[in-house]
């Protein structure tokens, strides 16, 4: 990713903080609905009709192939999950992740949701993954290099027992959907580029319960764990700034 000169960052600040706030919005009326019974596609549905509401697209519909609105991907399904009849049950945990392109410019973010009663190990890697995102999202400002980013969600993870996937990462965004930088999830403090004030860059670390490994299926979508065990993930866009960061989907919720 170009680095963004301050006297235009701001412009990119401003359109990329509308996009994450509908794409935040979206998941804030998942919330309203998500419980034992609804389907995965119902969730799509009102991702879309949430997004085109608030003169937004849904930047993964088509992408690449991509045949829905958000992701959804349930227990062991790590990410890139496609929304169909599967119809949530009790104990179950779900990540959905919305992207919304707002006037060129995108906003990405996603949550698990635990779906009526969960089960304590669940609820543990639910939030020891949310845990890793804010932790390594306090440490951001200019001239933090990319991998103490990694560090910190690799060091809190372990510590509790889980693995860091490393099949996938974070990425720059703006204009466009996926660029430069990678941001990796797990590695060593001090390496990697030092990221600069007008970056804007996603976090988005996958935990599994199990092992890290991870293996797509035959849609070339569905990415799970190899050992079926449980994955969780938690995304927010965020921009850097001299001093901190700013994030640009923040939740009402968690």
């Amino acid at each position: 990713m170009k680095i963004i000169m301050n006297e235009i960052y701001k412009e990119a600040f401003e359109k990329t903080r509308q996009a994450g706030a509908i794409a935040a919005g979206a998941l804030d009326e998942v919330n309203k609905i998500i419980k034992p019974g609804t389907r995965t596609q119902d969730i799509d549905e009102l991702c879309y009709e949430y997004l085109n509401d608030h003169g937004a697209y849904s930047a993964p519909l088509f992408y690449r192939g991509f045949p829905k609105s958000c992701c959804t991907s349930t227990n062991h399904v790590v990410c890139h999950g496609i929304p169909s009849d599967k119809i949530l049950k009790e104990g179950d945990i779900i990540n959905v992740d919305v992207t919304a392109l707002k006037d060129g410019w995108h906003g990405d973010t996603s949550k698990t949701f635990e779906i009526g009663k969960v089960s304590i190990k669940a609820k543990k890697l639910v939030n020891t993954t949310h845990e890793a995102l804010m932790k390594a999202i306090k440490i951001i400002k200019e001239d933090t290099h990319l991998g103490d980013i990694g560090a910190v969600i690799q060091d809190h993870v372990e510590a509790e027992g889980f693995s860091v996937v490393q099949d996938f990462c974070g990425h720059g965004i703006g204009k466009k959907f996926h660029e430069e930088p990678n941001v990796l999830h797990y590695g060593k403090k001090g390496t990697g580029i030092k990221i600069k004030a007008g970056m804007i860059f996603t976090i988005e670390p996958m935990i599994n319960f199990g092992k890290y490994e991870t293996k797509t299926l035959n849609d070339g979508w569905t990415a799970v764990t190899k050992d079926k065990s449980l994955s969780a993930q938690f995304e927010h866009t965020i921009g850097v700034t001299k001093d901190g960061c700013e994030i640009f989907t923040l939740s009402k919720n968690k």
